[in-house]
């Protein structure tokens, strides 16, 4: 009984929070496991369609996850868009620019999806934060496996699959398999 409690304490605080930011906006309904971080600052903006899961539930989860799901936009102008029917567990979304999700997809845990470096690289500018960045996309039907990296500027062709492990960078043409680092096209996928 006391689980229960407490688990619809969390469920309520983590919705709370959602629908008490401005620069946040659910088209639907949204199944939250344990509680994630979100830092969506003024200026930048979040917005989830319906029936998107983001799940920071290490007990619930086929894999280990590091850390629970972090959605971060806190730059001005700054944007994540997540489609409907998408699943996102325990990884990180962090946007300078703009990162877009398609409609059902499965971003499996510990993938890092970041549109920007966030420093600068030279010597003695390093502590500097950059605001370089390049948008990212992912279309619908995509599938990220564990610990997948995706680097500013990418774009993910609709109902590709990328490879555990791999590092995307560039485009990637629809239904493909793609693996590696840097990801390589495996092979085409048929319908």
């Amino acid at each position: 009984m006391l689980v229960k409690l407490y688990l619809l304490v969390i469920h309520f605080y983590s919705n709370l929070r959602f629908l008490l930011n401005p620069n946040i906006s659910i088209d639907g309904r949204v199944q939250i496991k344990k509680i994630p971080i979100v830092d969506i600052r003024a200026g930048a903006r979040l917005t989830i369609g319906s029936n998107v899961t983001l799940n920071s539930n290490n007990q619930s989860y086929h894999v280990s996850l590091f850390a629970p799901v972090k959605l971060f936009a806190r730059i001005p102008g700054a944007s994540i868009v997540i489609g409907d029917n998408t699943r996102i567990h325990g990884s990180c979304i962090h946007s300078q620019s703009s990162i877009s999700i398609g409609r059902n997809c499965l971003i499996a845990g510990n993938c890092q999806i970041i549109d920007g470096s966030g420093h600068e690289l030279a010597p003695g500018t390093r502590l500097d934060v950059s605001l370089r960045a390049q948008p990212i996309v992912i279309e619908d039907n995509v599938w990220l496996g564990t610990g997948v990296i995706i680097l500013p500027g990418t774009t993910i062709g609709s109902g590709s699959v990328i490879s555990a492990g791999s590092v995307v960078k560039g485009s990637v043409e629809k239904d493909c398999l793609m693996a590696g680092n840097p990801a390589k096209v495996v092979k085409r996928l048929v319908k």
